[in-house]
């Protein structure tokens, strides 16, 4: 079984002899690769939908790992209890849903070491949600896979990093008087901006003309809220194209 580079990526910050939990799981393309390999002693396949439910028990049966891949249909981490993994990946959802489903399951979180997460969007709703929550993100990787751009988040709690989040979204200055404050650093990553690569600048550039479509949407409402959120999109505009500016590019 060949898991997609997205999900390889995924597979390779499982550390070794974990107890994961993957929770909208799909078909347990990775809890099985987990298993198989020895990064995962044992696994949970958490899925809320009846066809990949059946999908991910079909997965889990033909591989013979039934024994140590228990698939279980549930809502988020609804579908483990306490203490009983230490590693959890979500991947494939919005951020806002993955920082939802984190935020209902914080009772389940306590023993929880590491969290790899890969959101669709809204990467930065997921790091405001890890920092408020006293989680620190330690790795990020960014790839093109089949026309798409994905990030992968992984996070450990504060008491368990060996970084804290101060220095993680620290202020730091650019060429020209250009800095990357703590709040560019929540939306572009504070890896990704250290290392930024073509597909970097290519998502980046193309966040740019997303906005500038919705600051020129807004600014045709008369309400002074809507002139107020266009020019704030605006101001959002600059800082991002002055910052791709001084950033340089990495070789890869």
């Amino acid at each position: 079984m060949k898991l997609s580079n997205r999900l390889q990526r995924i597979h390779d910050q499982i550390p070794e002899g974990s107890r994961l939990a993957d929770i909208g799981s799909d078909h347990a393309l990775l809890p099985v690769a987990a298993v198989r390999s020895g990064k995962a002693v044992g696994a949970v396949a958490g899925e809320v939908n009846p066809g990949p439910y059946e999908a991910a028990r079909k997965q889990v049966s033909d591989a013979g790992l039934k024994e140590r891949i228990t698939v279980r249909r549930g809502d988020g981490l609804d579908v483990i209890s306490a203490g009983e993994v230490d590693v959890i990946t979500i991947a494939g959802m919005g951020g806002a849903l993955i920082a939802s489903i984190l935020d209902r399951g914080l009772s389940k979180l306590d023993e929880v070491k590491l969290l790899i997460l890969q959101p669709n969007v809204g990467e930065d709703i997921l790091r405001r949600w890890l920092l408020e929550h006293h989680w620190v993100v330690v790795a990020e990787q960014l790839l093109e896979e089949d026309g798409k751009v994905y990030e992968i988040i992984t996070a450990m709690p504060q008491e368990l990093s060996p970084i804290a989040n101060e220095e993680v979204y620290r202020l730091r200055p650019l060429e020209g008087g250009v800095e990357l404050t703590s709040d560019l650093l929540l939306r572009m990553g504070p890896y990704l901006t250290d290392r930024p690569t073509d597909v970097f600048f290519a998502k980046w550039e193309s966040e740019i003309v997303k906005l500038q479509s919705v600051a020129q949407s807004i600014s045709k409402s008369d309400q002074v809220s809507s002139r107020d959120k266009a020019a704030e999109v605006e101001r959002l505009i600059v800082n991002l194209k002055e910052v791709l500016s001084c950033l340089p590019k990495v070789k890869l």
